[in-house]
């Protein structure tokens, strides 16, 4: 059985189509999803509703995030500001792979300008699956985290 998460998921306007696809798949599937918004296609800032999203993540209050823009590049950069989050753009499913199990991410960045939703689905789903491989990537990703 598919482990279940608790998942903090955000977006800008331009990956507003795909954050709600997300939501709605993850929620159905059995993961507890909290929205921070946008709430529309309305043009808006990223910052406003990454940030939330990345130290809530950084708290402990969720498990992963997942945020998605439209190309998912300044999603990545804002949630990275925050210390303790590990966030990757993430454009195939390996990448994905990679994301989790040699950097043991705990966010995930989208562009909805850059895949199909179907294929968005697909990395998360693959994203969520892969555990952290330890061994030679800890250190690495202890340096990732270090001051």
């Amino acid at each position: 059985m598919p482990a279940i998460f608790s998942i903090a998921i955000g977006s800008d306007h331009a990956g507003f189509a795909y954050k709600e696809a997300i939501r709605t798949v993850l929620a159905a599937e059995g993961h507890a999803v909290r929205d921070f918004g946008t709430y529309s296609d309305a043009p808006c800032d990223y910052p406003d509703f990454i940030r939330p999203v990345a130290q809530a993540v950084a708290r402990g209050e969720f498990e992963r995030g997942i945020v998605l823009g439209g190309s998912g590049n300044g999603e990545a950069m804002v949630a990275n500001r925050i210390r303790g989050v590990r966030c990757g753009l993430c454009w195939t499913e390996q990448v994905a792979i990679w994301n989790r199990s040699h950097n043991d991410a705990n966010m995930l960045s989208l562009g909805q300008r850059t895949v199909t939703q179907a294929e968005a689905l697909a990395i998360v789903r693959v994203w969520l699956a892969t555990a952290f491989e330890g061994g030679r990537h800890v250190a690495r990703v202890n340096k990732i985290d270090a001051d």
